[in-house]
């Protein structure tokens, strides 16, 4: 399951870097139309990078994977996979207020996604296994959804609130999460 579910993400990055086509130009102020797209980029290549870590982290506290954790992860996958097309469509449409709401939307369902993951594999594994006591109350989990939800409804007011909140909740998981690194000794030995 994590193997494939690298080779998707590593996938899905490279699908976002070929969404840029070289400007004709060869002057850096060619580059410049470009800029909405490379920012959109930016901000999705760093949330495929949290989630690689952490689904990476939680796989590492998985000894047995189930039919319902592999639907699961597909389910996540599947809404992963939808993020090049929304960073196209907000970038190419210069942060355009219905891309940035199916963006936000993609983002938000990617979100339960992986709660979901996490909890197939809490209950399979146990209310004291390594991942249920690592997530304990989960604060930034729990706080994703609400900013999430918060963005897509701005997206009506102010183009510049939701890059904000979306920004805001990379900034809040790029933050390093030790919880699952602490209860299996992954820095100890490494």
């Amino acid at each position: 399951m994590e193997a494939f579910s690298d080779g998707v993400l590593a996938i899905i990055i490279t699908i976002m870097v070929l969404e840029f086509e070289a400007p004709e130009g060869h002057q850096l102020s060619d580059l410049k139309p470009m800029a909405p797209l490379f920012l959109s980029y930016v901000l999705s290549f760093i949330y495929i990078g949290i989630y690689w870590n952490n689904h990476h982290h939680m796989m590492q506290t998985v000894k047995n994977v189930t039919g319902s954790m592999l639907w699961a992860n597909l389910f996540l996958l599947f809404w992963l996979s939808l993020v090049p097309f929304a960073t196209a469509w907000m970038g190419n449409n210069h942060f355009n207020r219905m891309p940035m709401a199916l963006y936000g939307f993609i983002l938000l369902m990617a979100g339960v996604a992986f709660y979901i993951l996490q909890r197939q594999i809490i209950k399979k594994q146990g209310d004291g296994s390594i991942l249920a006591k690592a997530v304990g109350k989960d604060l930034k989990g729990k706080i994703s959804p609400v900013l999430y939800i918060v963005a897509i409804a701005s997206c009506w007011i102010n183009n510049w609130i939701p890059g904000i909140l979306y920004t805001l909740v990379a900034c809040i998981w790029l933050i390093p999460d030790k919880r699952i690194e602490r209860m299996t000794g992954i820095n100890e030995r490494n």
